[in-house]
């Protein structure tokens, strides 16, 4: 069983894995964000705003929060099992579910939202794996997470590891603020090049300021173990300044005719929507993560065989989710119940199915060494 150390940080995958699935799920009923079937496209109504809002805080952290946590994991992971070995496990890991993804239940997951369309769903599917089409879905993250490992690694072929120096305190606020002002400057830099929403290789670059940041960070803070000790006052301080900026983004966008009904452009340029939406999400971010990895460490840090259970399937519902979503919406697209019910309700039904045949999968023998 995973050390009392670090089982929170198990359990928070959990929960953020349950929470991309809802993530999803609310871009499904009128949230704002590229998801494969989406049943309300009416952004503007009362329930699309609200689940846009939903959309736009869990996209400011949940992801990065993912990147913080496995390089936690990275440099330790590496010293123990050799260059060679740990490139072998990445490429298993990671590699491979992107590729069945790709190849296999990214295609499934299109052909299901084509139902409510009138196309039968089997022989979408067949065409698709005939013609080998490659879709990444969230399994982009995958890639990346290869990306930023190989990095890693060169890294390490420059920089041997150094000795573990636990007595070195989380840094203070000040370098926390310098490295918000960074990380938004950057995005914006990046969105100049690739705005938010176009894909480079199967990658949203315009979000990646933030990704690549708090993975170097976690690989930096399995050296100092930071994560396992954020100072309570400093996640508090940083929450304030969450709460403080919050309401930003949404005074911009209704200072820029939103209301109205017109089209503000959060995604690239140096217009104000933009510049604001850079340096927001790392704000939001800062305070949002330290405030769980406190939340967690306190109270959720004690060994559990069901949380234990979830965690080792984590990783499996994250690779099944997307047609199992897709398929549970697509079911209930005739029942004609309010956008935020269905939210509700197929959000968790997807949650609980995802992580049952996560469980069934690694059932089998083999599976286990890839999920």
């Amino acid at each position: 069983m995973t050390p009392p150390r670090t089982v929170f940080l198990d359990r928070l995958r959990v929960v953020l894995t349950a929470l991309v699935v809802l993530h999803h799920t609310a871009i499904t009923y009128g949230g704002s964000g590229d998801w494969f079937y989406r049943e309300v496209r009416d952004g503007g109504a009362p329930s699309g705003l609200l689940l846009s809002v939903f959309c736009a805080v869990n996209q400011a952290f949940f992801m990065g929060f993912f990147f913080l946590i496995a390089g936690r994991f990275t440099p330790g992971s590496l010293a123990r099992k050799g260059s060679r070995a740990f490139a072998q496990e990445r490429l298993l890991r990671l590699g491979l579910p992107l590729l069945v993804f790709g190849f296999v239940l990214g295609p499934l997951a299109v052909a299901l939202a084509g139902v409510p369309a009138g196309r039968p769903w089997a022989s979408a599917w067949w065409a698709q794996l005939q013609q080998l089409r490659f879709v990444i879905g969230p399994l982009w993250f995958a890639w990346a997470l290869l990306l930023f490992t190989a990095a890693f690694m060169l890294w390490r072929c420059w920089r041997p590891a150094p000795e573990p120096a636990p007595d070195r305190p989380v840094p203070g606020s000040p370098w926390w603020l310098m490295s918000a002002l960074a990380v938004g400057a950057v995005a914006l830099a990046l969105r100049q090049w690739v705005p938010v929403g176009q894909s480079v290789w199967g990658l949203q670059l315009g979000y990646f300021a933030s990704y690549a940041f708090l993975f170097a960070l976690g690989c930096a803070a399995a050296r100092h173990g930071w994560l396992e000790h954020v100072p309570p006052a400093q996640a508090r301080r940083w929450r304030r300044v969450t709460w403080l900026t919050l309401p930003l983004l949404f005074v911009v966008a209704a200072l820029s005719g939103a209301l109205a009904g017109r089209p503000v452009n959060f995604n690239g340029g140096l217009g104000l929507p933009a510049v604001v939406y850079a340096f927001w999400e790392p704000f939001v971010a800062w305070g949002l993560i330290a405030s769980l990895l406190v939340l967690f460490q306190r109270r959720f840090n004690t060994p559990s065989p069901r949380w234990q259970r979830w965690s080792e399937q984590a990783y499996g519902a994250f690779v099944l989710h997307a047609p199992v979503l897709v398929g549970v919406s697509v079911a209930l697209a005739g029942w004609g119940a309010p956008a935020l019910l269905k939210f509700a309700l197929v959000g968790a039904a997807s949650v609980v199915v995802s992580f049952a045949l996560a469980r069934g999968l690694r059932a089998l023998p083999g599976v286990r060494r890839v999920l």
